[in-house]
């Protein structure tokens, strides 16, 4: 297995209180397989992603208890020095503000190239002209002509190309792209997606895919994870969940995509808000927004148990969910 995080908790010490953003997360990628993350904002999503490429703020936020092994070894357990030279060459990231995240004094060739000046002692003329490479890889038009210009004279989807092609220079065995389709039109985000599956399989790399977004997951996802509250409460292959959520969430989720079907009609919104972390509602954290919610949902946290094959769910009402 390429990557396993197990029993991941992570938590930020606040002025009210300590806000319990991951509790408890377990899942896996292997070589070439697509992991989709899924859930709302404050779900706990990118602070999982942060933990594992450890870039988490400490403080405030702090690694509570857990594993996380790339290769079969303990990330947690290494020195800064060590996970250094893994971030970057062995797992890189790509980042959903591509504007904010490239540095807007240096050109965007300055900027890729120093991948390969830091970790391969390149030349800075050989660096240059290995990031014309990547930015034809990543079919940025007259990218010769463009290597040195800035980040401000890119459009936003010729932006998060050059995040990936940043995130790709060094081949890692495994991407986290973390909702790299924001704030895109759509157009442009089915092109991003098709790149990075393209990448993807050409490198055989792994694959975390962050977002909020089912639609942009279903055609390049094999496993889906659906994340509330600091939480994994399903997980399954991308088609079974599609066909059949086993968790109310994750069926509110599926139930507000707009459908072509439902023209002039009001889009499905799931009632309520996600809960304060800093006091997580006992028993189930959705009981409060779920229709099926009963006194055992409000009493106790149900376990993400097996529910079928390569599925599990955190409900204990996933057969009635399964069947609704």
């Amino acid at each position: 297995m390429l990557l396993e995080v197990r029993d991941l908790h992570v938590e930020f010490k606040t002025r009210d209180g300590v806000a319990k953003a991951v509790n408890g997360v377990d899942y896996s990628v292997d070589e070439g397989e697509t992991l989709a993350v899924l859930g709302e904002s404050g779900s706990g999503k990118s602070v999982t992603a942060q933990a594992v490429m450890g870039i988490l703020d400490t403080p405030p936020g702090r690694i509570a208890g857990g594993e996380i092994l790339f290769k079969g070894k303990d990330l947690l357990k290494m020195k800064e020095e060590e996970r250094r030279k893994i971030r970057g060459a062995e797992m890189a990231m790509i980042f959903q503000d591509a504007l904010s995240s490239l540095n807007p004094v240096l050109s965007v060739g300055a900027q890729l190239g120093e991948m390969y000046e830091v970790h391969r002692g390149m030349s800075r003329k050989d660096a240059r002209a290995k990031a014309v490479e990547l930015m034809d890889r990543v079919k940025i038009p007259a990218a010769k002509e463009r290597v040195g210009d800035y980040p401000h004279q890119f459009s936003g989807g010729m932006r998060q190309r050059i995040m990936i092609a940043m995130a790709l220079a060094l081949e890692p065995s495994l991407i986290i792209a973390d909702e790299p389709t924001t704030a895109l039109d759509v157009t442009v985000q089915a092109q991003v997606m098709d790149l990075l599956a393209e990448l993807q399989r050409e490198l055989n790399m792994g694959l975390i895919l962050i977002t909020h977004d089912l639609g942009v997951v279903a055609d390049v996802a094999d496993k889906i994870a659906v994340m509330y509250a600091g939480r994994i409460v399903e997980t399954a292959p991308v088609h079974s969940l599609y066909k059949a959520p086993a968790h109310p969430y994750t069926r509110g989720l599926l139930d507000s995509i707009p459908r072509l079907d439902q023209k002039g009609q009001e889009l499905y919104a799931i009632k309520g808000l996600p809960p304060n972390l800093l006091a997580i509602p006992p028993g189930c954290a959705f009981n409060p927004r779920c229709p099926m919610a009963r006194a055992v949902c409000r009493a106790e946290v149900p376990p993400l148990a097996e529910v079928g094959p390569d599925r599990s769910s955190a409900c204990f009402f996933w057969k009635e969910c399964l069947g609704a």
